[in-house]
């Protein structure tokens, strides 16, 4: 349907599609200069869609899928939540001087069709469905759904890397459960099928912003075993964001990277629109600030999960998860930059690194605290 833009004749109708910016080549969002941001398409941060654009170097995808979740439902309508959050975003990244959208061709590709009442052909399709939007060397930052998905999304992830790929997951769980009520596949049980699968390194996996209480010293147990290294809420408070941040770099260094972000990573008073809240958490500052401080790492794929929009308020929570998926794009949109700027890292990245000198007193250590089961 055709409109009118706003300081428009009427002789001068244009499609939305029509109005969006273009920039080196690659088909941005709809023009917000020219279409208020509250209208045109809901794809993610009104970018085309996947079937607009030739080829996408990074591809949004939705996963509408919850029957894994052990406590509150409703994840499955997560994805469109966190689209229609994601109107409020704008192209320029100040905190890495970074455009995304203009360095990089990001598309949204819908949701994908996955069984609602079977978990194993659901986790199924979905690997297969990331293993097809990849094919072309798309990477792929995925909408949940509910953390079951994380699973197929990693299988794909290695397959695509050849091996082994490292991991962060930011969550106020550990998900590394081996069953619950019998079942090997919810959303508290996907890190430890992937360790037992072999598709992550074990020298490269951690947790970020874990609490609150756990069935038993067991599940601790495990995930030591397991290989993950943990920085919980508590060291994100105490430590810092800069400490976070050099730990995880050393950790990690160049391996191919996948990050897993729960929202109930957050503290419920900014992420209240989740299945699983638990108090104690970090903030949506913090959040934002420890991903940009990944800046030249190797991220090869990423999710936003367990959105759960109907204990949202005013959009806070979809607020949060639209601008973690946008720092997860500037990341991968930032290490595709050629010349003096490519993997250079800048801000805390550049601090914890030791090319800044404003580190702390203390840094390197470590404080251990309890972190929550499902």
């Amino acid at each position: 349907m055709a409109v009118t833009t706003v300081g428009q004749s009427s002789k001068e109708r244009l499609l939305l599609e029509e109005l969006r910016i273009e920039a080196n080549g690659n088909l941005g969002p709809i023009d917000s200069s020219r279409v208020p941001r509250y209208a045109g398409a809901a794809t993610y941060a009104r970018l085309p869609r996947l079937d607009q654009v030739a080829k996408a170097d990074v591809t949004v995808v939705g996963v509408p899928f919850d029957t894994g979740v052990s406590y509150r439902p409703g994840a499955r309508f997560g994805a469109n939540h966190i689209r229609e959050a994601s109107r409020l975003l704008r192209p320029y990244n100040p905190a890495w001087d970074v455009s995304p959208f203009e360095n990089i061709q990001v598309a949204d590709a819908g949701d994908m069709a996955v069984n609602p009442f079977n978990i194993n052909d659901a986790i199924e399709t979905i690997q297969q469905n990331a293993l097809d939007l990849t094919a072309s060397g798309s990477k792929l930052v995925t909408l949940g759904g509910d953390h079951t998905i994380a699973l197929p999304l990693l299988r794909a992830a290695a397959e695509r890397a050849g091996g082994p790929i490292a991991m962060l997951h930011f969550d106020a769980h550990l998900d590394t459960w081996d069953t619950y009520f019998g079942a090997e596949y919810t959303h508290g049980t996907p890190f430890r099928r992937a360790v037992e699968e072999g598709i992550l390194d074990t020298e490269a996996i951690s947790h970020i912003g874990t609490r609150g209480p756990l069935y038993g010293k067991k599940d601790l147990d495990d995930d030591h075993r397991f290989g993950f290294g943990i920085v919980t809420s508590a060291d994100v408070y105490y430590q810092g964001v800069l400490e976070t941040v050099a730990k995880v770099r050393d950790r990690i260094g160049n391996r191919p990277l996948y990050i897993s972000v729960d929202i109930d990573v957050l503290d419920p008073a900014h992420a209240p629109g989740t299945g699983t809240p638990e108090a104690g958490g970090i903030t949506s500052r913090e959040l934002l600030e420890i991903i940009r401080g990944f800046r030249g790492m190797n991220l090869v794929g990423a999710d936003v999960v367990e959105v759960a929009p109907a204990y949202d308020h005013a959009e806070i929570t979809g607020v949060a998860a639209s601008h973690v998926a946008y720092e997860l794009v500037t990341l991968m949109a930032d290490r595709a930059v050629e010349g003096d700027r490519f993997g250079a890292p800048n801000g805390y990245a550049a601090q914890a690194l030791g090319q800044d000198s404003h580190r702390p007193a203390g840094f390197g250590s470590s404080v251990a605290s309890p972190v929550a089961s499902r």
